[in-house]
């Protein structure tokens, strides 16, 4: 089967309110906890900044279909500027035919023009599709384990 023609075009600050909407589908549909506030927030920061990172609109025959983000980095691990894809959200009636696989690719030519040096994602250790997915297009993991902190959060009682 060809891969479907999926364009990325850059998304922008007049864009936040319909991708927000997004934003929302994309953390209900991992069962994820969402602060609409705190999206608002990060969404707005990084498309007014595009140092930060970039957002895309993942399009297929003229329509909008979902979203991705790249967030920015600098790694001397890597050797300069790294990214995350922080987030790739294709609609449920769009997925299945490819589109996913071929906005993945898509962005991986987007982060290699834009000077990445290496690119990073994550995926829940219990989907198994998407690891595959990601393995498929060269991703690949390491004896690690991503720990997160909130600095100025509630810190755990040291004795």
């Amino acid at each position: 089967m060809p891969e479907p023609a999926v364009e990325l075009a850059p998304a922008g600050p007049p864009d936040l309110e319909e991708l927000l909407e997004l934003l929302a589908r994309f953390n209900a549909s991992q069962g994820y906890a969402y602060d609409a506030a705190t999206g608002r927030f990060a969404l707005g920061e990084l498309l007014a900044k595009p140092e930060l990172g970039r957002a895309y609109w993942i399009r297929h025959d003229g329509a909008s279909v979902g979203y991705a983000v790249l967030c920015f980095g600098w790694s001397l691990e890597w050797g300069g500027r790294d990214a995350f894809v922080d987030e790739i959200f294709v609609e449920a009636p769009a997925r299945g035919h490819g589109i996913g696989r071929a906005a993945l690719r898509a962005l991986i030519r987007e982060a290699e023009r834009l000077g990445v040096r290496a690119l990073h994602l994550e995926v829940e250790s219990g989907n198994e599709a998407g690891q595959a997915l990601y393995r498929s297009e060269g991703f690949a993991g390491k004896d690690r384990q991503i720990l997160t902190l909130r600095p100025g959060a509630a810190a755990p009682q040291r004795r």
